[in-house]
This record gives structure tokens, C-alpha cells and sequence, in this order.
């Protein structure tokens, strides 16, 4: 694999965008990710995240609908690719234990 001497120095892979890059870095620096398994994994997840930008500036070019041979509009295919993306992004971050935690308790507040 191309990025495994990035992986192992901590960089972000080249292949990755700008902003993927981005986050590689802010995750690197905030949680305490440098198992090999972690890295690969958060290697991912940033890919997945690629690949969902993508497919979301294609169908902001060319919505959500395209039409079919008979004329009829259809799901465009990138949506697919963006919903697929999106679940593995959340997937990789759960992996990582990255998920999202409520900060308060659910339910109305106790009365003063």
C-alpha cells in the first residue's frame, strides 16, 4: 500500500483532500490514535468522507434526480454512493470511538 510509511510516521496520506487532511491532523492531535489498526482505520473513514464530498458536489450540479430512458426521473446513482459514504464515515468514527455523546442527560430539566 502506497500510505503505509505515512501511516506509520502519523502523516496524512497524500491521496486524501485538503479537508480530509485536515481532520486526519485534528484527530491525530486530539485523541491518541497510533496503533496500526486505528491508523488504517481512521485511514478509512477519511476516504469514506472523500468519497461522500464528491458525491455530494455531484449532486449539488445535478440533483438528486436524473431521467430514465422512457423519460421518467429516477434517484440520481450518486445518491447511493452518498448515503453508502455517510454510513461508513459514522461507521469508522464509531470504530474509533469518535461517536458523538450527549453532553446533558435526556429529558426535561428537574424544577427549580
Amino acid at each position: 500500500m502506497r500510505s503505509s510509511d505515512q501511516i506509520k510516521n502519523h502523516r496524512p496520506p497524500r491521496h486524501l483532500s485538503e479537508e480530509a487532511r485536515g481532520w486526519w491532523k485534528r484527530l491525530m492531535a486530539e485523541f491518541d490514535i497510533d496503533d496500526q489498526p486505528g491508523l488504517l482505520t481512521l485511514q478509512s473513514t477519511l476516504e469514506a468522507f472523500d468519497r461522500l464530498r464528491e458525491s455530494q458536489a455531484v449532486l449539488a450540479k445535478e440533483g438528486i434526480t436524473v431521467k430514465d430512458r422512457f423519460g421518467q426521473p429516477k434517484q440520481h446513482p450518486a445518491t447511493m454512493v452518498e448515503r453508502d459514504a455517510r454510513t461508513a464515515l459514522m461507521r469508522g468514527l464509531k470504530a474509533l470511538n469518535l461517536d458523538v455523546v450527549m453532553p446533558n442527560p435526556i429529558g426535561r430539566p428537574g424544577g427549580s
